[in-house]
């Protein structure tokens, strides 16, 4: 189809030509997952096999986000396609809003149902000192009476928690003022606040990373840590990656606007990265005020 189009003229819905590219980041993310996996059960070699992922994913993703934006800088796109890539990314944000949805219902679960449940008179014989309270971070508080979980201590708002949500609120409010100044036409003043809203993308990682370390070394808040831990890490560490993503992708707008790629009036690269990192921030609220507040 795209062969039989004038040059300079959009095909009516592009075809790109068959591509290794799905299956490709299909087998890097097998890498990563299986790797990953294998690495918390103790499989020191994992650790080199989720390297291996990383790198084939990485590779992948530049190759196929360098061949699309060849073909959107090459006038291949047209208005089909745009609006084919705002139902892709409104698809892909929903399932994410699942993703996030089943661990919170898993937090939810584990604190209304499960923990009490486990306190009951029908427990009372098997387990007689269990003390079904949240956040069970004590000797016998955990659905682990033989003491299998050692204590540990729960991560609170302050400070490090309620700086990073100082952080991601504001970046929403940098990126909105650059998107603005992009719609009215004022590149460098796009491309500026682009860069503040990365810097502060970067700065709550490591905040998180100085988190973890410090909820591992002093306070002995671990995954292993019963279904606070689980829940804990599984929460903030996979919002935390989401949050590299959303930098990495924001990154890359912004190197395009420094080369011109968007315009006022068609920038939907810009707009769709603007999305998700809307919606980091606010599965970040969620998350503050349920896992460190309650």
């Amino acid at each position: 189809m795209s062969a039989l189009t004038p040059a300079g003229t959009a095909p009516y819905y592009y075809i790109p030509a068959p591509s290794r590219h799905p299956v490709l980041m299909a087998f890097g993310l097998f890498l990563v997952i299986f790797g990953a996996g294998q690495w918390v059960n103790g499989a020191g070699w994992a650790a080199y096999v989720l390297l291996a992922g990383v790198a084939v994913w990485l590779t992948v993703m530049f190759q196929w986000f360098r061949q699309s934006i060849g073909e959107s800088e090459g006038g291949l796109y047209s208005d089909r396609i745009d609006v084919s890539f705002r139902w892709s990314m409104s698809w892909f944000i929903f399932s994410e809003v699942m993703f996030f949805a089943a661990f919170f219902g898993a937090l939810y679960w584990a604190r209304v149902h499960s923990v009490p449940n486990l306190g009951n008179l029908d427990h009372q014989i098997l387990w007689p000192d269990f003390k079904a309270v949240w956040p069970s971070n004590g000797v016998g508080f955990t659905a682990s009476p033989a003491n299998t979980i050692e204590p540990f201590t729960t991560v609170g708002p302050w400070p490090l928690p309620t700086i990073n949500t100082a952080l991601l609120l504001t970046s929403g409010v940098t990126l909105t003022i650059a998107h603005h100044a992009l719609i009215a036409g004022h590149r460098a003043k796009t491309i500026a606040w682009m860069w503040i809203t990365v810097a502060l993308g970067a700065t709550f990682v490591a905040v998180q990373a100085f988190e973890y370390h410090h909820a591992y070394s002093e306070l002995n808040l671990k995954l292993t840590s019963g279904i606070f831990g689980s829940t804990f890490f599984m929460l903030t560490g996979f919002h935390g990656f989401h949050v590299f993503v959303g930098m990495l992708m924001l990154t890359f707008i912004t190197i395009r606007l420094m080369k011109g790629h968007f315009t006022p009036e068609r920038h939907f690269g810009f707009e769709g990265a603007a999305w998700y990192w809307h919606f980091v921030d606010v599965v970040w609220l969620g998350l503050y005020f349920l896992v460190y507040w309650l």
